[in-house]
């Protein structure tokens, strides 16, 4: 049984819906053949099914940084400004140290911090903490600024740095994927740089007028419809064009199916517009198509969208156990797995990995696994309302 809230089951749903398919990569990041020295949307050594298992999540990041911005509207709802510009505030701080302390530990299992990546978690703190001060904007202004940082932030994708100076270490993270090796004990991967994910929160924070409690439902289909296919219809027109919106243009292969996964193969690192348009406007449609079903199914990602952060550090933390496990009963080395600053450099991965078979069963085998503890927890947390801390996990 899930318990009865307040919060919009059609958001959770989404974000249910991505998070499990999130750890589809994770799994394919600690167990796939190639995962730890190749790219999956390299066109000249994937296949069909290897991409699109990788283009699938891409839906994951975008629509968690933009339901977190949602959340905040909707949080606010019965708070003053000063009281959701402390919970931005404390909250983005918070997730910064969880990704700097705890992620990193769980993605790495390096006790001495050698090898530190900035993902997902710290673009979602720090685009928190530009959002509480964004808050203090009139509405078409906190509108104009996201607009632009998404739309124009490929602008930028000429100016690329190289060295390690602390401007350098700025840019690399405001918008350019960089990996920084200190010294050969000490390697930072700035993997989120931040100028567009501040943009894709402040647009999800606006979002969350369309789901107020005295927002007409009709028109909120229709906006959900309207911005669903404008992004569909933006991608598709520039990508066409093929002169601005992503880092790499899309060029002619020697198949028609690889032509095609080249049109879809879009930047990540930092989010290319065109990555933005064409994994939010499946999103806007998803939450028209699913305003009002409610089922088993839709109960059983709700549990997931409900405890996103916990449930993200527990998937990753049983993922990278259960590679360890695997590695270990192979007879491999199982200090591969334990990613420091040296095996990132130097360690031979040639000799490891599984077929997509495994890394799908593993895959549904570690979310069925995690269900009852994420609902348990959801429960615990749905009943316990009046406890602040939980509000940060």
């Amino acid at each position: 049984m899930i318990p009865k809230t307040n919060r919009i089951e059609s958001i959770d749903i989404l974000r249910g819906v991505v998070m499990v398919i999130m750890a589809l990569d994770h799994v394919r990041d600690y167990f796939h053949y190639g995962s730890f020295s190749g790219d999956p949307t390299n066109l000249e050594t994937t296949n069909a099914v290897l991409f699109f298992t990788r283009f699938i999540t891409h839906y994951c990041a975008p629509v968690f940084v933009f339901l977190a911005g949602t959340s905040a509207f909707l949080y606010a709802q019965n708070k003053t400004k000063s009281q959701l510009f402390r919970f931005l505030l404390s909250r983005g701080i918070w997730l910064i140290l969880l990704e700097i302390i705890v992620n990193n530990l769980i993605w790495t299992f390096d006790l001495t911090y050698s090898f530190q990546i900035f993902q997902v978690i710290w673009a979602i703190g720090f685009s928190m903490v530009c959002l509480s001060f964004l808050i203090y904007l009139p509405k078409k202004f906190i509108l104009i600024i996201g607009i632009v940082l998404i739309v124009g932030h490929n602008l930028l994708d000429g100016f690329v740095m190289e060295g390690q100076s602390l401007r350098d270490i700025i840019w690399y993270a405001l918008h350019q994927q960089s990996v920084l090796v200190l010294n050969p004990n000490h390697v930072v991967i700035i993997q989120y740089p931040v100028i567009p994910w501040i943009g894709v929160m402040a647009l999800g924070y606006l979002f969350g007028t369309f789901y107020k409690k005295d927002f007409d439902e009709m028109v909120r289909g229709k906006w959900l419809l309207i911005l669903g296919f404008m992004a569909l219809f933006l991608f598709f027109i520039l990508r066409g064009v093929n002169m601005y919106g992503d880092l790499v243009p899309w060029t002619l292969q020697e198949t028609a199916a690889k032509t095609v996964l080249s049109i879809f193969n879009v930047s990540k690192y930092p989010p290319s517009l065109l990555y933005l348009c064409i994994t939010l406007g499946p999103a806007f449609l998803f939450l028209y198509a699913f305003e009002n079903i409610k089922n088993k199914v839709t109960d059983f990602f709700l549990v997931f969208g409900r405890v996103p952060l916990f449930y993200y550090f527990l998937h990753v933390f049983v993922i990278h156990l259960f590679a360890l496990i695997a590695i270990f009963i192979s007879g491999d080395d199982w200090h591969l797995m334990i990613l420091d600053a040296e095996n990132f450099l130097n360690a031979d991965f040639s000799n490891y990995g599984y077929p997509l078979w495994v890394v799908y069963t593993i895959w549904i085998g570690v979310v069925l696994l995690l269900y009852p503890f994420c609902k348990k927890y959801m429960v615990y947390k749905t009943k316990n309302k009046s406890k602040l801390w939980l509000s940060y996990l």
